[in-house]
């Protein structure tokens, strides 16, 4: 299989979906780079875009026909300043003029040209199609948007550059992770350092590693600090700031670090220790649901998790926490999520939210696991209990928005990791009955057996049984 960095499962982009907001986006992108590859940006005179499945369905309540136009505009999700969105999307609805590529001026208009398609393409459930009209001729090409913000163009081979690298310690399996720190006498953070050396220096990986640490830190800053309401129509009250309030003390601080300073000087029982928790992960959802900037990790309905536990980490657990626990922590959760991207799914659209929630909570457990002294044999053990309680979670968002129940299945998944890094580390491992590899083949059982309405559609569960009216 082909090689997956932590880099791509760790991803800088804008809420509130990584499969129907950051794929859709990234799509747009790569469409662009065709059109010039071609010579036609300049030629272009209308383009239309034909979402499918998921997309179709749930489209407008995760902004995927908000994230197209600001793809073809020529924005990129991880640099684009967050409080010039809306003012882009107002300016191109109201002129009906899209600046192509940031060069070209074409007509545009969001009800016309946005088509929503409820069928299924057989490829995958994200589907969607661009159509660029020049010279009364059509430049048409799809793409999936598979889950974490990865996308897929159809008849496209795969990253044919990683496919020439040959990585010293290749990974396709839990057993072929193991096998590779059994046999090197390393941790799983060492193995998934030398195979990131291929692709970068030690700097580089370093600088990236702590970019989102970084953004991740200020994504849970803005969201303790941030009251109101999400937008989207549910009236869903902001629950970080109110909960944040009430367990933060009197310390004073100015910025993101000086914050974590005060935390670790807080009353720590155990309430205190699930309300802190609680407020990491409710704050990053609830900026996702915002259209803010987070990590995709693996997905956007799930960046929470890994923020949230490693926080709980550096603020309560280990108070001399350090960059190298960050780069530690941020490393083995990225391997463990592509282990589960080989085989099963990290998205929602193909397995529920067992996908996108469950596979955060194993990636964060088994992450914990390491930097609490855990043995490679006790880091998988971490990742199966995480997975192995919640297996069969479905995808049923109300109207459509990455918010109910979303948010708050991402503190579950938090105290969950947490409370599976604990059990592991009191487990021998010749005593394991299920293997981390078994878990995931039962996912993606599960993920092919559970019915499509369960699977991010809006069309079962929580999404029918609570409709808007009640919210």
């Amino acid at each position: 299989m082909e090689f997956i960095s932590v880099f791509d499962m760790l991803k800088i982009g804008v809420g509130p979906s990584s499969s129907h907001t950051l794929g859709p986006w990234k799509a747009a992108e790569k469409f662009l780079v065709e059109l010039e590859q071609a010579d036609l940006t300049e030629r272009i005179s209308g383009i239309k875009i034909d979402l499918y499945g998921s997309l179709a369905l749930t489209g407008k309540g995760h902004a995927t026909d908000l994230a197209v136009p600001l793809g073809l505009s020529g924005f990129d999700p991880e640099t684009i300043p967050i409080n010039s969105i809306q003012g882009t999307i107002t300016q191109i609805k109201e002129s009906g003029k899209l600046i192509l590529a940031g060069k070209k001026s074409i007509d545009f208009n969001f009800e016309k040209d946005i088509i929503f398609n409820k069928i299924f393409l057989p490829f995958h459930a994200n589907g969607l199609v661009f159509s660029a009209v020049y010279n009364d001729k059509i430049f048409k090409s799809t793409y999936y948007s598979i889950g974490g913000g990865f996308i897929i163009k159809e008849g496209e081979q795969g990253n044919t550059l990683k496919a020439q690298i040959k990585f010293p310690f290749p990974v396709d399996t839990g057993v072929d992770l193991l096998q590779h720190c059994l046999s090197n006498k390393k941790k799983v953070s060492e193995i998934v350092l030398e195979n990131e050396k291929c692709l970068r220096t030690e700097d580089e990986i370093h600088f990236e590693l702590m970019r989102i640490w970084d953004t991740m830190l200020e994504c849970m800053y803005i969201g303790c600090h941030t009251e109101g309401e999400l937008p989207g129509g549910l009236h869903v009250k902001r629950r970080a700031f109110d909960m944040h309030r009430h367990i933060k003390g009197a310390l004073p601080y100015s910025n993101p670090k000086e914050w974590m300073n005060t935390i670790r000087q807080t009353e720590v029982k155990f309430r205190q220790i699930l309300k802190w928790v609680s407020s990491f992960a409710l704050a990053v959802n609830e900026v996702n649901a915002s259209l803010g900037r987070v990590v995709t990790a693996p997905t956007n309905g799930s960046a929470g998790v890994i923020p949230a536990v490693l926080m709980y980490y550096m603020v309560i657990e280990n108070h001399e926490a350090t960059e190298q626990h960050v780069k530690q922590f941020l490393m083995v959760a990225g391997e463990i999520g592509s282990i589960f991207k080989k085989g099963a799914t990290i998205s929602a659209a193909m397995g529920g939210c067992q996908a996108e929630i469950g596979v955060s909570s194993a990636m964060a457990a088994a992450a914990l696991c390491e930097l609490m002294g855990g043995t490679p044999e006790q880091v998988m053990i971490a990742a199966e209990i995480a997975m192995e309680h919640h297996l069969g979670l479905t995808c049923d968002p109300i109207g459509g928005l990455v918010q109910i129940p979303c948010i708050e299945r991402n503190t579950m998944g938090a105290i969950k990791a947490i409370n599976a890094a604990e059990l592991a580390l009191e487990t021998d491992a010749k005593n394991v009955k299920i293997p981390l590899d078994k878990v995931i083949a039962t996912m993606w059982e599960t993920a092919k057996d559970m019915h499509s309405k369960y699977k991010e559609t809006s069309e079962g569960g929580l999404a029918i049984t609570v409709n808007m009216p009640d919210c």
